[in-house]
């Protein structure tokens, strides 16, 4: 089909419709197209480099708490997602995730709670607008401790 633009200032529009064998169809466009790609660095590398079990009194320990200590490679990122799991990283009993402000150095301690003891697979992605990172280790916490 070939018909001009309903736009006054533009040039007639091509187009060209064929019809498929196989029940679907082709559209043909005649023109100039451009486009332009941005290369981004993102977030290339997450690393849990330590875990260390806070330590509470009996009366203020609900949950066992952990403290991660991460680092990353590449831009900053905005944004940390910490998934819990069972065991085989297969179920996925909590989520958290919470925006952060990294200025300088992509080094961060996330907290997280467990309500009760047990081994878990912990999964915490780092996030920016391009980009996202994992790492991933298995805890055993015990009634307070980990390791």
């Amino acid at each position: 089909t070939t018909g001009p633009s309903s736009d006054p200032d533009s040039s007639p529009t091509v187009e060209s419709v064929e019809d498929n064998p196989d029940g679907g169809c082709h559209i043909y466009r005649n023109g100039d197209y451009e486009s332009s790609i941005a290369i981004v660095e993102g977030i290339l590398e997450v690393n849990i480099i330590q875990m260390t079990s806070i330590q509470m009194t009996e009366s203020q320990a609900e949950n066992s708490l952990v403290d991660f200590v991460v680092t990353c490679q590449g831009s900053l990122p905005t944004d940390v997602c910490t998934v819990v799991s069972d065991p085989t990283c297969q179920v996925s009993k909590s989520v958290v995730c919470d925006p952060i402000i990294v200025t300088d150095e992509c080094l961060l301690t996330i907290r997280r709670a467990f309500e009760e003891p047990g081994t878990y697979c912990i999964n915490i992605t780092l996030g920016d607008d391009t980009s996202q990172a994992l790492a991933s280790a298995l805890i055993s916490v015990n009634g307070g401790e980990s390791t």
